[in-house]
């Protein structure tokens, strides 16, 4: 039982991500799902919600309009779609299933020039 990220990444300003959480073990869809990004120096910041009732989405206020936290069940899979990346989105981004307590090993995210 366990979760996966991937899709991190080097990119500009203003580019685009799509990072990837693949579940085994246990059926996702069943769970809510977080993501949370922690950069050097500061705390962990939760990103996005994707609620198991009703597919409900929540987003951090610094992240609202440009992430997007999405799941494909025939994949098991939840992702986090990140456009206009900013500087300041440079972090290790992590998926979490809260109620089972799981939590990937990271994917790190690098906004540059």
């Amino acid at each position: 039982v366990q979760v996966a990220e991937s899709g991190g990444g080097l990119v500009q300003p203003g580019g685009s991500l799509r990072l990837s959480c693949a579940a085994s073990g246990f059926i996702l869809s069943r769970y809510d799902m977080r993501w949370y990004r922690q950069a050097p120096g500061k705390e962990r910041e939760l990103v996005a919600t994707f609620s198991s009732v009703g597919g409900t989405t929540i987003y951090a206020d610094s992240v609202k309009g440009r992430f997007t936290i999405s799941t494909d069940n025939a994949k098991n899979t939840v992702y986090l779609q990140m456009n206009s990346l900013k500087l300041e989105d440079t972090a290790v981004y992590y998926c979490i299933v809260p109620t089972r307590g799981l939590r990937g090993q990271g994917t790190q995210v690098t906004v540059s020039s």
